[in-house]
C-alpha cells in the first residue's frame, strides 16, 4: 500500500502551477444550467489513459482516451515505467478534451471520481496525483474508485438493472465472480488464485509469435488469439479445462499457460521450425485454447448462479449475471456463457465491447453511484492511498466450496 505525501511531489509548486494553467484554459461558461450532479472520471489504472464527464441520468457529455496499445505490442507487454510516463504525458490532454467535448466548465463539477485501486502502481499514481491537484484547486468533493467495481457497475449506465446481480469480470489483470447487492456492497464468491484469463491469452499469443502473423500483428494478444480459433479445429489437441474436480468458483489459468507452451514447443520439433516462428498448426492450437478457456469460465460461473439461487440470494426467476472486462469482448466465451444462462433460466448482459475495457465514463459513472448512494465522498483527501492490490467485498469464497455444489454437464456446442 503506498502513500501519496507531499515527500512524493504530490503538491509540488511546478505541478500547482501546471494544474492552474489548465484550469485557465475552461474560464467561461457553457451558457446553460446543468440540473443534474456532474462527474468528471479519470481513469489510469493500466495502460490506458481516460476521462470522460457523465451526468446523474446516464448521458455521456464528453469523453477522451489515449491508448498504449501499439507501444506496448512492441515490447511484448505492459512495462510499468513506460505506461507511467505515457499517462504523464496525456492525461492533462484527456482531460482537457473530456471537459471541452462535454462544454462542462470544471466549476460545474459536483465531483471528481479516479480509480485507486487496483492496478499498476506506477499508473495509479499520475491518475491520482493529477486529481488531488484538481480538486484542490476547484475545492470539489473526491472520489476514489475501485476498478472493480466500477467494471461491475458499468452496466446500470446502460440497462435498469436492479440489485442483487451476479457479475464476472474477467480481463487481463482480474478474474471474478461476485454478488452484487449494491453500491460498494460486494459478495466474492470466486477469483482467479493465480493469473487472469487475459494475461494467459496474451502469453499464448506471444508463444506463437501471433504479433508475425500477417492478419494478426496489429491485435492484441487476446484478439489474435479470438481471430485465429476461428480458422482451427478446437478438437485438435486435447486441452483439458482446469480445476474440474474443484467444487468451488475459484479460477486457475497458469497450468493451462504451461500446457500450451508444452504443446507448442513439441509442435515446434515436430514441424522442425525454431522458437519465434509461426507454427502451421497455430490456429488449432488458439481454437483449443479458448475452448478450454470458455468451459472453465462458464462451469465457475454455472456453480456460482446454482450457489446463488440455492442461497436465495437471487431471484430464482429473474436473475441477471453481467459480464464485463476487456475478455468480455470475446465473443466465443461469451457464447459458453449464454448456454449457461439459457440453462439456468439467466439474462445475461453485457456492456459494449468499448466499455468493457478500461475508460472514463465506467469511472464517472461509479462516482455518479457513489454520489447518489452517499457513499466514500471525501471531502478531505489528507492522506489518500493508491492500493495496487485491493480484494473487492466480502469474501465468502469458503462457503462456496464448502457448499460443494456439483454442475449439471452442459454441451458446449459453440
Amino acid at each position: 500500500m503506498l502513500i501519496l505525501s507531499k515527500t512524493a511531489g504530490v503538491f509540488s509548486k511546478p505541478a500547482r502551477r501546471k494544474t492552474y494553467e489548465f484550469l485557465r484554459i475552461f474560464n467561461f461558461h457553457s451558457g446553460k444550467p446543468f440540473l443534474h450532479k456532474l462527474v468528471l472520471g479519470i481513469e489510469t489504472s493500466c495502460d490506458d489513459t481516460a476521462a470522460a464527464v457523465v451526468d446523474e441520468t446516464g448521458n455521456v457529455l464528453g469523453e477522451a482516451i489515449h491508448s498504449q496499445t501499439e507501444v506496448h505490442l512492441k515490447t511484448g507487454g505492459i512495462v510499468p515505467s513506460v505506461a507511467q510516463q505515457l499517462h504523464r504525458e496525456n492525461i492533462q490532454r484527456i482531460v482537457q478534451e473530456a471537459l471541452s467535448s462535454s462544454k462542462v466548465c470544471p466549476s460545474e463539477l459536483s465531483a471528481v471520481a479516479t480509480t485507486i485501486k487496483p492496478g499498476l502502481a506506477l499508473s495509479l499514481g499520475v491518475g491520482l496525483s493529477f486529481s488531488l491537484h484538481l480538486v484542490d484547486q476547484l475545492k470539489k468533493p473526491f472520489i476514489p474508485i475501485h476498478h472493480m467495481e466500477a467494471h461491475a457497475l458499468t452496466i446500470r449506465l446502460l440497462n435498469k438493472v436492479d440489485f442483487p446481480f451476479l457479475v464476472l469480470l474477467i480481463s487481463g489483470g482480474h478474474c471474478l465472480l461476485a454478488l452484487v447487492r449494491g453500491v460498494s456492497d460486494f459478495l466474492l464468491l470466486g477469483k482467479s488464485l493465480d493469473i487472469a484469463p487475459g494475461d494467459m491469452l496474451d502469453k499464448v499469443a506471444r508463444r506463437l509469435s501471433l504479433i508475425k502473423h500477417p492478419e494478426c500483428s496489429t491485435m492484441s494478444g487476446g484478439k489474435a488469439i479470438e481471430h485465429l480459433a476461428k480458422q482451427g479445429n478446437k478438437l485438435h489437441f486435447d486441452i483439458k479445462p482446469p480445476m474440474q474436480r474443484a467444487k468451488n468458483c475459484d479460477f486457475s489459468f497458469s497450468g493451462l499457460q504451461h500446457v500450451v507452451d508444452r504443446i507448442i514447443t513439441q509442435k515446434e520439433k515436430e514441424e522442425g521450425i525454431q522458437k519465434g516462428e509461426i507454427l502451421a498448426s497455430a490456429a488449432h492450437i488458439a481454437a483449443a485454447v479458448q475452448h478450454a478457456t470458455a468451459c472453465h469460465i462458464a462451469k465457475r460461473t454455472h456453480r456460482a448462479i446454482l450457489f446463488c439461487k440455492q442461497r436465495r440470494l437471487l431471484s430464482p426467476s429473474n436473475a441477471v449475471l453481467v459480464v464485463s472486462g476487456g475478455v468480455a469482448s470475446n465473443l466465443y466465451i461469451r457464447k459458453a456463457l449464454e448456454i449457461v444462462t439459457n440453462a439456468t433460466e439467466c439474462t445475461l448482459l453485457c456492456p459494449p465491447p468499448r466499455l468493457c475495457t478500461d475508460n472514463g465514463i465506467m469511472i464517472a459513472w461509479n462516482g455518479i453511484e457513489r454520489l447518489r448512494a452517499g457513499v466514500g465522498v471525501l471531502h478531505n483527501t489528507e492522506g489518500i492511498r493508491y492500493e495496487p492490490k485491493c480484494p473487492l467485498g466480502v469474501d465468502v469464497s469458503e462457503e462456496v466450496g464448502e457448499a460443494a455444489i456439483k454442475v449439471p454437464r452442459l454441451k458446449m456446442d459453440i
